[in-house]
């Protein structure tokens, strides 16, 4: 079913330059670049929105992609921008809460496959027809353009930092950052990748030295729940300095709880696993003064949701 179609008052880039939070914890100044409050509440905007108006020019006249849920919200809202109908396959697993979103911005949603790789082939087949456009939520050249923007900002917002620390589902996000970390002069910072326990696609593959798939995932981050990293993310990754780095779904909610204390804002459990490595303070990022932060997104969290997560993992709620 799609739902009302709201007015997109957006010209040119659909995405937004988001701000810089700053907040000195414990020896290091850690900046918190606010990507969760892009209009769509994450970071996929970037890529998927320029994924997007390059598929019109290119003469789509229907976007369909295949979504945990956030990069599904962001082409449902470039569809729109666009004036384009969009089509988004969700897995089970994704909330009834981010299915209606995604079709409060006009598309039309399906589930298919109890994981996203599963929906993913679903989508892929629906898109086969001349006119339908299939955009994939992390693995093309104009979606790591598009997030490469993240650092590009950041470069003119704060000094060079001593390390980056950012969340890795399918990769999209992550090659995007080390091409534009890269092209801004920051390719010697390291990079801390988040992942949590059961979604660890990205550290598995570096362990063994070539992709990893899966067999499962099972982390309440659903948004980070491809089975397997994506194929360039591996590549740049092998030839950055960077640290994969895991923790639990309850550290990961925790660090959202903080979050959600000190800044006034909602994140999902995906972006928690960033966050976590910073409030724990993770030994890789020992002598760090000044650290980075992706907060990728809160489109897919609200108090109820983030309420079950506290009393599943027995953490106290301030509500």
């Amino acid at each position: 079913m799609i739902g009302p179609v709201l007015p997109c008052l957006r010209m040119g880039p659909l995405h937004i330059r988001t701000p810089v939070w700053s907040r000195q914890i414990g020896a290091a100044l850690v900046h918190f670049k606010m990507d969760a409050l892009q209009p769509v509440g994450s970071f996929k905007l970037r890529g998927i929105g320029r994924l997007c108006t390059h598929a019109k020019s290119s003469g789509a006249q229907r976007l369909v992609t295949s979504s945990g849920g956030n990069a599904g919200c962001a082409m449902a809202y470039a569809a729109r921008c666009l004036g384009l109908p969009a089509l988004v396959y969700v897995p089970s697993r994704t909330s009834e809460m981010m299915r209606a979103k995604i079709v409060e911005q006009g598309a039309e949603v399906r589930v298919a496959g109890d994981v996203w790789d599963e929906t993913d082939a679903a989508a892929r087949a629906a898109a086969a027809e001349p006119t339908s456009f299939y955009v994939h939520p992390f693995e093309h050249p104009e979606v790591w353009r598009g997030h490469a923007t993240l650092i590009e900002e950041l470069h003119e917002q704060i000094p060079r930092p001593d390390a980056i620390v950012l969340s890795v589902g399918g990769g999209g996000l992550l090659a995007g950052v080390l091409g534009g970390m890269d092209s801004v002069g920051w390719g010697e910072v390291p990079v801390l990748a988040a992942e949590t326990h059961g979604a660890a696609s990205l550290a598995a593959s570096l362990s063994a030295g070539e992709l990893v798939t899966l067999e499962s995932i099972t982390t309440i981050a659903t948004t980070l729940g491809a089975k397997r990293v994506s194929p360039e993310a591996l590549a740049r990754a092998q030839a950055h300095l960077l640290t994969p780095l895991q923790m639990s779904d309850a550290d990961a909610v925790r660090a959202c709880l903080r979050f959600a204390n000190e800044q006034r804002v909602l994140v999902e459990p995906s972006c928690g696993a960033a966050l976590s490595l910073v409030y724990d303070r993770a030994e890789a990022l020992a002598g760090a003064r000044s650290i980075a932060v992706i907060v990728c997104g809160g489109a897919a969290i609200d108090l109820q949701l983030l309420a079950s997560y506290c009393r599943r993992f027995e953490l106290p709620t301030p509500w």
